[in-house]
């Protein structure tokens, strides 16, 4: 079975839940960007990568502003489930962009990145990386890779959340509007491609915004989850 869940942001205490403790072998947990236990290559950051890599399940993330791209970029790079990763370690997956898993039979597609809201400070403490935003060449990937498929997917996963749905938040929390690039390319694929759901981690809450578009934090959802 495959499960969702939302940004972790290096919290290892996000491991010792109650549904994450009972995923059984053979599963597969997404995690939604901002997964943040790859960052300064520590002693202890090696070994808590290894013993997550060691799960009987399996883990994969998309990427999200407050991953190490360098270090992410770095590992190996190889095809898992139908679509390209980067091997973190053991069962432990970077899911790259604009790629298409078949996971228990469902077609999953993902797409990481976001913009850092404290990118000013950031690049002053060189923990910044120009790569939190998509390039052409991999926007273009995603868009082969749903052409190939007949622009038939099962469930989406990102980051972020296409435009519609990001200015629907911000309008509800009365904020000012704003887009980048990314929202915009989610939007064309969430106008273009037929889904059943798509599961998006930037907003850190656990709620569903329309009946196909779920934004999860804390909760670990299964991936037919019913809003």
């Amino acid at each position: 079975m495959v499960y969702v869940t939302g940004d972790m942001h290096g919290d290892q205490l996000r491991f010792n839940t109650k549904e994450i403790k009972n995923l059984k072998a053979g599963d597969t947990l997404i995690v939604c960007g901002d997964f943040g236990f790859i960052w300064d290559d520590s002693k202890a950051e090696k070994s808590f990568l290894k013993w997550l890599g060691t799960r009987k399940y399996n883990i994969g993330f998309v990427d999200g502003p407050h991953d190490n791209y360098d270090r992410i970029n770095a590992c190996k790079q190889t095809v898992f489930k139908g679509g390209l990763v980067h091997r973190i370690s053991g069962n432990l997956f970077h899911l790259c962009r604009g790629q298409v898993f078949d996971i228990d039979g469902y077609k999953i597609f993902t797409f990481g990145g976001g913009e850092s809201s404290d990118k000013d400070l950031r690049i002053d403490s060189n923990s910044w990386f120009k790569d939190e935003l998509p390039t052409p060449q991999q926007m273009l990937q995603g868009a082969e890779n749903l052409d190939e498929n007949n622009l038939e997917i099962d469930y989406i996963i990102t980051h972020e959340p296409p435009s519609v749905i990001k200015k629907s938040i911000q309008l509800r929390a009365g904020k000012t509007e704003y887009v980048n690039k990314l929202n915009g390319y989610l939007e064309e694929i969430n106008r273009g491609v037929n889904f059943k759901k798509w599961f998006f981690g930037s907003v850190h809450e656990d709620k569903p915004i329309t009946k196909k578009h779920i934004a999860v934090f804390e909760k670990v959802l299964p991936i037919d989850y019913e809003a």
